[in-house]
Protein backbone atom coordinates (compact mmCIF):
# COMPACT_ATOMS: atom_id res chain seq x y z
CA UNK A 1 0.00 0.00 0.00
CA UNK A 2 0.69 3.57 -0.21
CA UNK A 3 3.07 4.80 1.93
CA UNK A 4 4.75 8.70 3.23
CA UNK A 5 8.34 7.80 3.33
CA UNK A 6 11.43 10.40 4.12
CA UNK A 7 14.44 8.34 2.89
CA UNK A 8 17.90 9.90 4.08
CA UNK A 9 20.88 9.14 1.57
CA UNK A 10 24.03 9.94 3.10
CA UNK A 11 25.81 8.95 0.07
CA UNK A 12 29.91 8.99 0.72
CA UNK A 13 29.80 10.66 4.20
CA UNK A 14 30.46 10.59 7.83
CA UNK A 15 33.29 7.64 9.85
CA UNK A 16 31.38 5.30 11.48
CA UNK A 17 32.08 7.36 14.82
CA UNK A 18 29.94 10.08 13.28
CA UNK A 19 27.34 8.45 11.55
CA UNK A 20 26.31 6.65 14.68
CA UNK A 21 26.63 9.89 16.43
CA UNK A 22 23.79 11.29 13.80
CA UNK A 23 21.17 8.59 13.69
CA UNK A 24 21.39 8.41 17.62
CA UNK A 25 20.49 12.16 17.39
CA UNK A 26 17.66 11.59 14.60
CA UNK A 27 16.37 8.41 16.50
CA UNK A 28 16.34 10.63 19.91
CA UNK A 29 14.68 13.65 17.88
CA UNK A 30 11.96 11.34 16.05
CA UNK A 31 10.97 9.79 18.62
CA UNK A 32 10.29 12.46 21.32
CA UNK A 33 8.91 15.24 18.14
CA UNK A 34 7.15 12.84 15.83
CA UNK A 35 3.84 11.36 16.98
CA UNK A 36 0.38 10.31 15.08
CA UNK A 37 2.28 10.35 11.63
CA UNK A 38 2.10 7.59 9.67
CA UNK A 39 5.87 8.21 7.95
CA UNK A 40 8.26 5.99 7.96
CA UNK A 41 12.23 6.83 7.62
CA UNK A 42 14.59 4.79 5.90
CA UNK A 43 18.20 5.71 6.38
CA UNK A 44 20.85 4.42 4.11
CA UNK A 45 24.41 4.74 5.27
CA UNK A 46 27.44 3.85 3.48
CA UNK A 47 27.93 0.15 3.15
CA UNK A 48 30.68 -0.60 5.62
CA UNK A 49 28.13 1.29 8.60
CA UNK A 50 24.94 -0.90 7.23
CA UNK A 51 25.13 -3.25 10.78
CA UNK A 52 26.20 -1.11 13.27
CA UNK A 53 23.54 1.76 12.17
CA UNK A 54 21.12 -1.16 11.68
CA UNK A 55 21.66 -1.84 15.76
CA UNK A 56 20.46 1.57 16.58
CA UNK A 57 17.40 1.54 14.87
CA UNK A 58 14.40 0.73 16.82
CA UNK A 59 12.84 -2.23 16.00
CA UNK A 60 9.64 -2.87 14.89
CA UNK A 61 8.64 1.67 14.59
CA UNK A 62 9.35 3.42 11.76
CA UNK A 63 12.81 3.23 11.01
CA UNK A 64 13.95 0.99 8.45
CA UNK A 65 17.80 0.44 7.43
CA UNK A 66 18.57 1.22 3.63
CA UNK A 67 21.35 1.22 1.22
CA UNK A 68 22.70 2.78 -1.48
CA UNK A 69 22.99 0.43 -4.55
CA UNK A 70 23.75 -3.12 -5.17
CA UNK A 71 25.05 -5.62 -7.65
CA UNK A 72 22.94 -7.43 -10.42
CA UNK A 73 24.63 -10.76 -9.18
CA UNK A 74 24.17 -12.83 -6.26
CA UNK A 75 27.43 -14.27 -5.83
CA UNK A 76 30.92 -14.35 -7.54
CA UNK A 77 34.31 -12.76 -8.70
CA UNK A 78 33.40 -9.22 -8.32
CA UNK A 79 35.56 -8.02 -5.92
CA UNK A 80 34.76 -4.66 -4.36
CA UNK A 81 30.95 -5.04 -5.10
CA UNK A 82 28.24 -6.08 -3.03
CA UNK A 83 25.46 -8.35 -3.58
CA UNK A 84 21.29 -8.01 -2.42
CA UNK A 85 22.01 -11.06 -0.24
CA UNK A 86 24.71 -9.22 1.04
CA UNK A 87 22.77 -6.46 2.41
CA UNK A 88 19.30 -8.60 3.17
CA UNK A 89 21.82 -10.13 6.07
CA UNK A 90 22.97 -7.47 7.27
CA UNK A 91 19.38 -5.94 7.97
CA UNK A 92 18.73 -3.54 4.85
CA UNK A 93 14.92 -3.67 3.92
CA UNK A 94 15.45 -1.19 1.31
CA UNK A 95 18.13 -0.33 -1.33
CA UNK A 96 18.21 2.35 -3.89
CA UNK A 97 18.75 2.20 -7.37
CA UNK A 98 19.08 3.94 -10.37
CA UNK A 99 20.25 7.43 -8.38
CA UNK A 100 21.67 9.90 -10.58
CA UNK A 101 24.74 10.06 -9.37
CA UNK A 102 25.30 5.99 -10.28
CA UNK A 103 24.03 6.48 -13.72
CA UNK A 104 26.36 9.56 -14.36
CA UNK A 105 29.41 8.64 -12.75
CA UNK A 106 29.06 4.70 -13.41
CA UNK A 107 27.09 4.27 -16.24
CA UNK A 108 24.98 2.84 -15.16
CA UNK A 109 21.52 2.24 -17.63
CA UNK A 110 18.35 1.04 -17.54
CA UNK A 111 19.41 -2.75 -18.79
CA UNK A 112 21.73 -3.00 -15.83
CA UNK A 113 19.03 -1.53 -13.64
CA UNK A 114 16.66 -3.95 -14.53
CA UNK A 115 19.13 -6.46 -13.86
CA UNK A 116 19.37 -4.99 -10.28
CA UNK A 117 16.02 -4.58 -9.66
CA UNK A 118 15.35 -8.46 -10.17
CA UNK A 119 18.42 -9.22 -7.52
CA UNK A 120 16.82 -6.66 -4.57
CA UNK A 121 13.44 -8.07 -5.17
CA UNK A 122 14.71 -11.83 -4.87
CA UNK A 123 16.89 -11.06 -2.46
CA UNK A 124 13.84 -9.54 -0.47
CA UNK A 125 14.54 -5.68 -0.57
CA UNK A 126 12.68 -2.87 -1.76
CA UNK A 127 13.80 -1.30 -4.18
CA UNK A 128 13.93 2.82 -4.23
CA UNK A 129 14.09 3.34 -7.96
CA UNK A 130 15.01 6.51 -9.56
CA UNK A 131 14.46 8.34 -12.35
CA UNK A 132 15.12 11.96 -13.61
CA UNK A 133 16.05 14.61 -16.04
CA UNK A 134 18.86 16.69 -16.74
CA UNK A 135 18.83 20.38 -17.29
CA UNK A 136 19.61 20.00 -20.54
CA UNK A 137 16.38 17.91 -20.97
CA UNK A 138 14.13 20.01 -19.36
CA UNK A 139 14.72 22.94 -21.58
CA UNK A 140 14.58 21.47 -24.51
CA UNK A 141 10.64 20.10 -23.03
CA UNK A 142 11.62 16.56 -23.02
CA UNK A 143 11.10 15.74 -19.35
CA UNK A 144 8.69 13.44 -20.07
CA UNK A 145 9.62 11.49 -23.05
CA UNK A 146 13.01 11.25 -20.70
CA UNK A 147 11.30 9.95 -17.48
CA UNK A 148 8.96 7.80 -19.88
CA UNK A 149 11.69 5.68 -21.29
CA UNK A 150 13.57 5.25 -18.10
CA UNK A 151 10.25 3.99 -16.64
CA UNK A 152 9.31 1.42 -19.59
CA UNK A 153 13.10 0.38 -19.93
CA UNK A 154 13.78 -0.06 -16.34
CA UNK A 155 11.25 -0.56 -14.47
CA UNK A 156 7.87 -1.73 -16.03
CA UNK A 157 9.21 -5.28 -17.48
CA UNK A 158 8.18 -6.06 -13.73
CA UNK A 159 5.29 -8.48 -13.08
CA UNK A 160 2.61 -6.99 -10.76
CA UNK A 161 3.16 -8.65 -7.37
CA UNK A 162 6.94 -7.80 -7.88
CA UNK A 163 6.48 -4.17 -8.78
CA UNK A 164 3.96 -3.66 -5.75
CA UNK A 165 7.44 -3.85 -3.85
CA UNK A 166 8.86 -0.93 -5.58
CA UNK A 167 9.39 3.00 -4.28
CA UNK A 168 9.72 5.57 -6.98
CA UNK A 169 11.69 8.45 -6.54
CA UNK A 170 11.90 11.69 -8.65
CA UNK A 171 15.12 13.24 -9.20
CA UNK A 172 15.69 16.74 -11.23
CA UNK A 173 18.94 15.88 -11.67
CA UNK A 174 18.98 20.19 -12.28
CA UNK A 175 18.02 20.37 -8.68
CA UNK A 176 20.73 18.00 -6.92
CA UNK A 177 23.18 19.65 -4.88
CA UNK A 178 23.05 22.49 -7.10
CA UNK A 179 20.72 24.54 -4.06
CA UNK A 180 18.00 24.78 -6.66
CA UNK A 181 14.48 22.93 -5.95
CA UNK A 182 11.89 22.09 -8.56
CA UNK A 183 8.71 24.14 -7.59
CA UNK A 184 5.57 22.50 -5.60
CA UNK A 185 3.79 22.56 -8.60
CA UNK A 186 7.03 21.15 -11.49
CA UNK A 187 6.97 18.48 -8.76
CA UNK A 188 3.46 17.60 -8.64
CA UNK A 189 3.11 17.47 -13.02
CA UNK A 190 5.86 15.27 -12.77
CA UNK A 191 5.17 12.66 -10.45
CA UNK A 192 1.21 12.49 -11.46
CA UNK A 193 2.55 12.11 -14.83
CA UNK A 194 4.76 9.21 -13.31
CA UNK A 195 1.73 7.83 -11.72
CA UNK A 196 -0.53 8.15 -15.00
CA UNK A 197 2.24 5.83 -16.84
CA UNK A 198 1.70 3.40 -14.24
CA UNK A 199 -1.68 3.19 -14.35
CA UNK A 200 -0.98 2.63 -18.01
CA UNK A 201 1.71 -0.17 -17.70
CA UNK A 202 -0.46 -1.86 -14.37
CA UNK A 203 -3.54 -0.77 -13.44
CA UNK A 204 -5.47 1.94 -11.84
CA UNK A 205 -4.64 0.15 -8.08
CA UNK A 206 -0.93 -0.26 -8.45
CA UNK A 207 -0.91 3.84 -9.79
CA UNK A 208 -2.49 4.69 -6.43
CA UNK A 209 -0.42 2.48 -4.22
CA UNK A 210 2.57 3.15 -5.30
CA UNK A 211 4.83 5.51 -3.05
CA UNK A 212 6.51 7.98 -5.36
CA UNK A 213 9.21 10.28 -3.68
CA UNK A 214 10.74 13.97 -4.09
CA UNK A 215 14.67 13.93 -4.03
CA UNK A 216 15.75 17.50 -5.57
CA UNK A 217 17.49 19.14 -2.75
CA UNK A 218 14.27 19.53 -0.31
CA UNK A 219 15.10 20.50 3.23
CA UNK A 220 13.17 21.59 6.29
CA UNK A 221 12.20 24.94 4.62
CA UNK A 222 9.95 23.22 1.37
CA UNK A 223 9.40 19.94 2.99
CA UNK A 224 5.64 20.74 3.90
CA UNK A 225 4.91 22.12 0.62
CA UNK A 226 6.30 19.77 -1.59
CA UNK A 227 4.77 17.09 0.63
CA UNK A 228 1.02 18.56 0.94
CA UNK A 229 1.14 17.88 -2.88
CA UNK A 230 -1.47 14.92 -3.96
CA UNK A 231 0.72 12.61 -5.72
CA UNK A 232 4.14 13.46 -3.75
CA UNK A 233 4.76 10.79 -0.89
CA UNK A 234 8.07 11.71 0.91
CA UNK A 235 11.39 12.56 0.06
CA UNK A 236 14.32 10.77 -0.69
CA UNK A 237 16.84 13.50 0.95
CA UNK A 238 20.77 14.02 0.53
CA UNK A 239 22.15 16.90 2.11
CA UNK A 240 20.15 17.58 4.73
CA UNK A 241 20.04 13.91 5.97
CA UNK A 242 23.45 14.31 7.59
CA UNK A 243 22.01 17.36 10.20
CA UNK A 244 19.91 15.75 12.59
CA UNK A 245 17.90 18.63 13.15
CA UNK A 246 17.27 19.53 9.68
CA UNK A 247 16.22 15.66 8.76
CA UNK A 248 13.68 15.75 11.56
CA UNK A 249 11.62 19.17 10.59
CA UNK A 250 11.47 17.35 6.83
CA UNK A 251 10.04 14.23 9.01
CA UNK A 252 7.90 16.19 10.78
CA UNK A 253 6.74 18.08 7.72
CA UNK A 254 4.02 15.30 7.30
Amino acid sequence: MRKNIVAGNWKMNTTLQDGQALISEIVNMVQDEVTGSQVEVVVCPPFPFLSAIGKQLPEGGRFHLGAQNCHQKETGAFTGEVSAKMLQSVGAEYVILGHSERRQYFREDDELLSQKLKAALAAGLKPIFCVGESLETREADETFNFISKQLKDGLFHLSNEEFDQVVIAYEPIWAIGTGKTATSAQAQEVHAFIREQIARAYDAEAADNTTILYGGSANAQNARELFSQPDVDGGLIGGASLKSRDFTEIIKSF
